[in-house]
């Protein structure tokens, strides 16, 4: 049976955990959702509220601390959080892309270096990252072989070395200046596991946004498809193709399934740069295409927002110790009151943590948004 366009947008809801939220632990409840958009410290949290029932902040607290979930660079060449077991193969795979961002890139190349140099480094780096180092203070280590040089290889070493963000408290676990922490396992950049790597990242990728195209899963890691076709032929059997509504197939884990039409949605108020809304091809599958440019901004932000029906229908923030919410579309009342009870619950959190979550991009409220009528504010 081909699924709908409405059981694609259901299956990507249900295997994210928002079509209902899910009683398991929190790094359970990452490793389920392949990864947390995190370059906001904030949004894994907010993330995980909307997935896990009765979540707790302090066990996000706890998962961090003790390294059971890590936040590093990784897919898009972007902060991401994920289980500690799966950082090792997801790096593998991403190592090459992440190594070629910065290397290739011409604010590194304006400094004359050899890439080879660099890569060098790796095992003293891994080695004076034992213990916890800020980024100034990594920098000063490195300016002794560097120099000058020494920001832009710093800049380049921070994405593609195998590091971790350490946590250093505050509300959201991470503040800056950032502090640095080596990754367990350590290697070169060519790691021998890269492969496998790959074939891992996907498994876990359709198995949290699928069924999905291969394009989507260059959209959400930026791996090239000669990676995906390799990985596709290794896999055999696990990955089944899958007739799509458009003009190619959809991949999923052989046996998966999608939920049916009449699934109901409710509503949520997603974080900034939901890996729901990053997952697939633009335009996404929860994203009407007339609302994208008011959610992903020019320089690449994307708003909090509104979830209604499995569609974005607005966006929300924190504002006076409550939570406003602006629609870009009428909405009806059990819409209006599925949304105003979930930001009732979301000021709970807030008010306990960070009242103004998301404060430094309140400019693009500033700027305008249009509404439909239906701004409303929640008072915590």
């Amino acid at each position: 049976m081909i699924p709908t366009a409405r059981q694609l947008v259901l299956a990507t809801l249900d295997r994210q955990l928002l079509l209902e939220r899910a009683r398991l632990g929190v790094a359970d409840a990452v490793r389920r959702v392949c990864a947390l958009q995190a370059q906001s410290p904030a949004s894994p949290y907010l993330a995980l509220w909307n997935r896990v029932r009765d979540f707790d902040p302090a066990d996000l607290d706890a998962a961090f601390a003790e390294r059971r979930v890590v936040k590093a660079t990784l897919m898009r060449i972007t902060l991401h959080v994920v289980h500690a077991d799966d950082y090792a193969p997801f790096h593998a795979a991403m190592a090459s892309r992440l190594r070629d961002s910065r290397l290739f890139d011409r604010r590194f190349t304006s400094t004359g270096l050899d890439p080879a140099e660099v890569d060098a480094v790796l095992p003293e780096l891994a080695e004076f990252l034992a213990a916890p180092h800020t980024g100034p203070e990594v920098e000063g280590e490195v300016t002794r072989r560097f120099g000058e040089h020494a920001h832009r290889v710093w800049w380049a070493l921070r994405t593609y070395a195998p590091l971790h963000h350490n946590p250093v408290g505050g509300p959201w676990a991470f503040r800056p200046p950032n502090t640095y922490l080596a990754a367990p396992r350590t290697g070169a950049p060519s790691h021998p596991d890269a492969a496998a790597g790959v074939r891992r990242l996907l498994l876990a990728y359709l198995r949290a946004f699928g069924p999905a195209s291969a394009q989507d899963f260059a959209r959400f890691t930026l791996l090239t498809r000669s990676a995906t076709d390799q990985a596709l032929r290794e896999l055999g059997d696990q990955v089944v193709r899958v007739a799509g509504t458009g003009r190619g197939a959809l991949l999923d884990l052989e046996g998966a399934t999608v939920p049916a039409p009449d699934t109901p949605a409710p509503p949520r108020l997603l974080p900034m740069w939901d890996s729901t809304l990053l997952a697939h091809a633009v335009p996404g599958r929860v994203m009407p295409p007339q609302f994208r440019p008011l959610v992903v901004r020019r320089n690449g932000d994307v708003l909090p927002c509104l979830l209604v029906d499995g569609q974005v229908a607005g966006v929300w923030r924190a504002v006076d110790g409550g939570i406003e919410m602006t629609a870009f579309r009428a909405l009806d009342g059990v819409a209006r009151r599925g949304l105003t009870e979930e930001a009732q619950r979301l000021s709970v959190l807030l008010g306990d943590r960070d009242p103004a979550v998301y404060r430094r991009y309140g400019h693009w409220w500033d700027k305008g948004l249009p509404a439909v009528g239906n701004t409303r504010f929640v008072k915590g």
